[in-house]
């Protein structure tokens, strides 16, 4: 019984950290990207030119950063959906490249898991993963992120949530892509 107790502590604590008040989570809606995401800060935005599978295109980022970690929800358009894959799987190597050679983080899921919120399109590359890696300025950081992508049209967006901080936050990292919604 009385390890029953300490469980439900640990849990309830956990639990509540998500939503500590440093953490505001507000409901966010980026009808551009057909996507409402929960973020826990007021977030900014930009928009700048990366190549993806080869393209040029538009990507749009908003993010913002609250208790410590950054929070960050990125979209672009691919005009040819037959490269849905590539570019996602382009994405993941470009934003871990920048992580410096990043290890996944001991007691997380040995290797990405699949990451398919409702209206997501089922393709091998839209994952969950979480690893270890440096800021450009030398500083460990633990990055949970996501990727994704959808049909809307003819055309295919494809996404990428981060959760940027010193060590992993689960409970943090779970509430945030449990709010990514596609309209």
């Amino acid at each position: 019984m009385r390890n029953r107790a300490r469980w439900l502590a640990l849990g309830t604590a956990l639990g509540l950290q998500a939503c500590s008040p440093a953490l505001n989570w507000r409901s966010v809606p980026v009808p551009e990207a057909a996507l409402q995401a929960m973020l826990p800060c007021k977030p900014e935005q930009a928009t700048r030119t990366v190549e993806l599978a080869g393209t040029p295109l538009a990507m749009s980022m908003l993010g913002c950063d609250a208790d410590g970690a950054t929070f960050a929800v990125s979209y672009a358009r691919l005009a040819d959906p037959s490269q849905v894959g590539r570019a996602l799987e382009h994405w993941q190597a470009a934003a871990l490249a920048r992580m410096g050679g990043p290890a996944l983080v001991p007691g997380a899921a040995p290797a990405p898991q699949p990451f398919l919120p409702p209206g997501a399109l089922a393709v091998p590359q839209a994952v969950r993963t979480t690893v270890l890696g440096r800021r450009h300025d030398g500083a460990a950081v633990a990055a949970q992120a996501v990727w994704f992508a959808r049909a809307v049209g003819g055309e295919v967006l494809v996404y990428h949530a981060v959760v940027l901080s010193p060590k992993p936050q689960p409970a943090v990292a779970d509430t945030f892509f449990a709010g990514l919604e596609l309209k």
